[in-house]
């Protein structure tokens, strides 16, 4: 037998894409017909949109007011990956009941190996028909690709082909090169720079990427672009891993009493997270691939393989278990648990050398980090899920405005858009300490009459004496005041005051904010 017969036919990758996955969800959730057109926002910025708002000049990346102004009618959402994921449950069980063995690679986009679909129905187009039937079962549009490599067929079934066999790099070839960064499951995410990059240097395709010297992209470029230049010529983005995956890497726990709330179920996969990544450390590994396995007191048992670009850290591990539970205990799947869930298993399927993992500066994978983050974890642990909470700088005029306490391990999403423009946003530097519950003080100017903020936004008088209780001092300094009218059009929420930063004697420093019941402080500067 010669070497052609005798080698083995590729491995072929079938990929399932719902398009516009954020926007589809959000109208799932408010129970909008398909013609209302969707945005959905993210620091005040749209990330995805629904091809009825795409129709009217909505686009990615565009403000909040912008769209909204292009498209009146626009149903606005905020960016919620959770209720995203719990949505995606019910495809992906409709999936999983036509091909066993489906891989999530996010919400919205799963693969599988197209070899059992092919031999149940017959062909690549049968099984791909199969496929597309069963999800729009769940009242959900999708897309597939089929191809030798998994980013082949990701990048297939955005364009709903079949790519047949031996000819992936053929088919990448006339694709834009931006193609190689437009699904954040399969490219870091500095894979935009490289793009970016790789523009700049004249190559616009994939094909001409794909035709540089190997050994010239390893030698001039960092590892993603070498990731993304094999995935240009049409091969896997990281070779198969060698490696066996070390033995008692697989974490479980018993739940006892069986956990029927998600809130429960979610923090004993946080803390099981922890576990499996200490482990994982212990063993100089990292896991790229990830086995979630649920099972209730009824026999019942739901497993998820969850595949990433890049190791993944407890918090991305935590994320996948909150959500595959999310999906399962509160969706609108029809396989929804009929006992409460007894057991919780995180199985590595692929690892890689921990050396794949962000070093820290000084070496070490972030090692402050990592212990900080580990203790507020373990005082979580203690304390209650929402005990222990983290600041996001979000947007705002002044600094209780500006920051949003979420718990730790959840997003750090901010409530809007830090960068847009704020009038009268407090300047730099913040204050040092925000007092919860800002005491009224008093400002006065030198001959004892006090001083107040004008409706044209000025001060009454020069500040020279500030009383605060039974003490006071002389102001030797201010700067402002900075006027805040807001929700003018709104006469219950309306607020029209303003901010002054005062230097006091002994090189005291207080932001101290005017309001209709007169000065109070609201910070104090270090």
């Amino acid at each position: 037998m010669n070497d052609s017969s005798s080698r083995r036919a590729p491995a072929r990758v079938a990929a399932l894409w719902c398009p516009d996955w954020p926007a589809v969800a959000a109208a799932t959730a408010a129970e909008l017909p398909a013609t209302v057109p969707v945005a959905v926002v993210s620091a005040n910025r749209v990330v995805a949109c629904s091809a009825s708002a795409r129709a009217a000049g909505v686009r990615r990346g565009l403000r909040r007011r912008e769209v909204q102004a292009r498209c009146p009618e626009l149903h606005v959402a905020r960016s919620d990956p959770d209720l995203e994921a719990r949505t995606f449950e019910a495809v992906v069980a409709a999936i999983d009941a036509v091909a066993p063995g489906v891989e999530v690679l996010r919400p919205g986009l799963v693969v599988l190996a197209a070899r059992g679909a092919v031999r149940w129905f017959g062909s690549e187009e049968a099984a791909a028909e199969a496929l597309i039937d069963a999800v729009a079962a769940t009242g959900v549009e999708c897309q597939v690709g089929v191809a030798d490599e998994l980013s082949t067929a990701v990048l297939a079934a955005r364009r709903n082909a079949l790519v047949p066999t031996g000819r992936g790099a053929e088919f990448l070839a006339p694709l834009p090169v931006s193609y190689l960064a437009v699904e954040p499951a399969l490219a870091a995410p500095r894979r935009a720079d490289t793009v970016d990059l790789l523009r700049r240097l004249g190559i616009r395709t994939i094909g001409a990427f794909a035709a540089l010297s190997p050994i010239d992209v390893a030698s001039r470029f960092d590892a993603d672009v070498v990731a993304a230049h094999r995935s240009a010529r049409g091969l896997p983005e990281r070779p198969p891993s060698g490696r066996p995956i070390p033995p008692d890497l697989t974490v479980e726990q018993p739940c006892d009493p069986p956990m029927e709330r998600v809130d429960a179920a979610a923090f004993a996969g946080r803390a099981l997270a922890e576990l499996l990544h200490t482990r994982l450390a212990a063993a100089g590994v990292a896991c790229t691939r990830l086995l979630v396995t649920a099972r209730t007191g009824a026999g019942e048992e739901l497993a998820r393989t969850w595949r990433c670009a890049e190791p993944l850290t407890p918090e991305g591990t935590a994320d996948r278990v909150r959500w595959q539970l999310d999906g399962w205990l509160t969706g609108r799947n029809t396989n929804r648990p009929t006992a409460g869930i007894v057991l919780l298993r995180l199985e590595p399927v692929e690892v890689v050398a921990a050396g794949a993992l962000q070093l820290g500066l000084w070496g070490g994978v972030g090692d402050e980090d990592e212990r900080a983050r580990r203790a507020l974890v373990r005082v979580q642990g203690l304390l209650g899920g929402d005990a222990v909470r983290i600041g996001v700088l979000g947007g705002g005029r002044g600094p209780t405005e500006r920051i949003v306490l979420v718990p730790v391990g959840d997003e750090a999403i901010p409530h809007s858009d830090p960068d847009a423009p704020w009038p009268g946003r407090l300047p730099p530097p913040a204050p040092a300490l925000v007092l919860h519950t800002p005491p009224a003080i008093r400002l006065d100017d030198d001959v004892g009459n006090p001083v107040s903020v004008t409706e044209r936004g000025l001060l009454s008088g020069s500040p020279a004496r500030l009383r605060w209780g039974s003490r006071s001092w002389t102001v030797i300094g201010w700067a402002g005041p900075w006027p805040v009218d807001e929700y003018w059009w709104d006469p219950a929420a309306a607020r029209c005051a303003a901010r002054l930063q005062v230097l006091l004697e002994e090189s005291r420093a207080l932001l101290v904010f005017f309001g209709a019941d007169g000065w109070r402080v609201e910070g104090v500067y270090d």
